[in-house]
């Protein structure tokens, strides 16, 4: 097979490099890719938004199968572009994928079948949400964006000016853009969080090795929401028992219910959950791996991955056993300083290889460049620091080595990753 991943971050590092391990991949392609995909996959500068230029690359290099990676595409319907053309793919269509394209679809589908989530209202104008927030006078409230927002359009408003300032922020200023047209106005809940990612082809379910993600900018969970600061996997809050009572409550019923409305969903489906005192509920979809979780995940899986994303393409899930390292994996990410905000690019980064790997660990690009055999910083969050290990402990251990044996100036990264609140 000749397979074209879609997107150019360490998500899609991940994914070129579990690929690569396939006996059933020939060639791999990536668009637009990364300096550091550059060495695992043929990247070509196509964008990821550009249907018409990928359905070009994908005749022009006889490409068997696409992987769409990232939410954007997947969005504007990237695989029904695609499919129209006879191209099979990993990643779910338009309508089902705004299972996360649209927080007011997927907060009214859990509404409508019972599914566990925090309490809601949903506001087309600023001052009538700030009136509801401020009637309903508990804090911390937490505020959505309906639409995509980079991972970042959450705000958790501590306080009434807080909340007023954010609904000023992404309703009237429109930092993100249309996706602040309308916004969700939540209770907050409590308890630990887990991402569970799940493999479905609208047929079947096999949720993957649970994680836990680090959004917060700096050290304490202080600072802004960013897109993942780090991960680990396993979550030691999602037990067996949890994982039954997500696969029945949660995980199941959402397929169903995705059916049921028509909108069968294909690929990888994210589950955002919160363990609390009440049971598990849901605090986001996601309608793709995420990103930095896929970075501790992937490298767990021991089945093969061509072979399960076609499995999905063709609905023959339910035929497959997929199985799992019982090693932990841990990620740090390595960001530009000012991340979330604004950053330099450019800057040269030390300690990699040729290959731009560092010894004793895995190095996912996610922001880089390659020129002249040089590594450089080319995003926000720019390397992600990933090592295995027999216990959470030992991985996180053997990746923060890894993080520093490499620098570039104004390197920024957390220190307690991982640490159990």
């Amino acid at each position: 097979m000749k397979i074209l991943v879609i997107g150019g971050g360490g998500r899609e590092h991940a994914i070129v490099r579990k690929l690569k391990e396939s006996p059933r991949v020939e060639a791999l392609y990536c668009a637009p890719g990364n300096g550091g995909i550059s060495c695992d996959a043929q990247c070509i500068s196509v964008g990821a938004m550009d249907q018409e230029g990928v359905k070009d690359l994908v005749r022009k290099e006889k490409i068997d199968f696409v992987f769409v990676a990232p939410d954007d595409p997947l969005a504007a319907g990237m695989v029904d572009a695609l499919e129209a053309e006879g191209i099979p793919c990993f990643g779910p269509n338009a309508r089902a994928a705004q299972i996360e394209s649209s927080k007011v679809f997927s907060k009214n589908l859990m509404k409508k079948y019972g599914i566990p989530t925090a309490g809601y209202e949903v506001f087309e104008q600023p001052e009538k949400a700030f009136g509801y927030i401020k009637a309903q006078g508990k804090y911390p409230v937490v505020i959505k964006a309906d639409g995509l927002a980079l991972g970042k359009g959450v705000v958790i408003a501590q306080t009434e000016a807080e909340a007023e300032k954010a609904l000023h922020s992404i309703m009237e200023d429109k930092i993100f853009g249309a996706s602040g047209n309308r916004v969700v106005v939540e209770e907050f809940l409590t308890g630990p969080e887990v991402s569970v990612l799940a493999f479905t082809d609208g047929n079947a379910m096999k949720p993957m090795v649970s994680s836990k993600d680090h959004k917060r900018a700096y050290d304490g969970d202080k600072g802004p929401n960013t897109g993942g600061m780090g991960t680990i996997s396993p979550n030691p809050y999602y037990t067996e028992e949890m994982a039954r009572r997500c696969m029945e409550e949660i995980f199941l019923p959402t397929m169903k219910a995705m059916n049921a409305e028509g909108r069968k969903f294909k690929g990888c489906l994210y589950f955002g959950l919160m363990l609390t005192p009440q049971g598990p509920k849901v605090i986001e979809y996601n309608s793709r791996f995420g990103d930095p979780e896929t970075q501790v995940v992937l490298p767990r899986l021991k089945t093969d991955l061509a072979e399960i994303i076609t499995a999905v393409a063709e609905e023959r899930l339910s035929e497959l056993e997929i199985c799992w390292s019982q090693q932990a994996c841990a990620c740090v990410v390595m960001a530009s300083g000012g991340y979330p905000g604004s950053y330099p690019k450019g800057l040269e980064i030390f300690g990699l290889n040729a290959q731009g790997q560092a010894e004793g660990v895995v190095v996912y690009h996610a922001g880089t460049k390659l020129e002249n055999g040089k590594f450089y910083t080319n995003g926000g969050r720019v390397l992600g620091i990933t090592a295995m290990g027999e216990t959470v402990e030992e991985a996180l251990a053997k990746a923060y080595e890894g993080v520093a044996k490499i620098s570039f100036e104004g390197a920024m990264y957390r220190k307690d990753i991982g640490k159990i609140r």
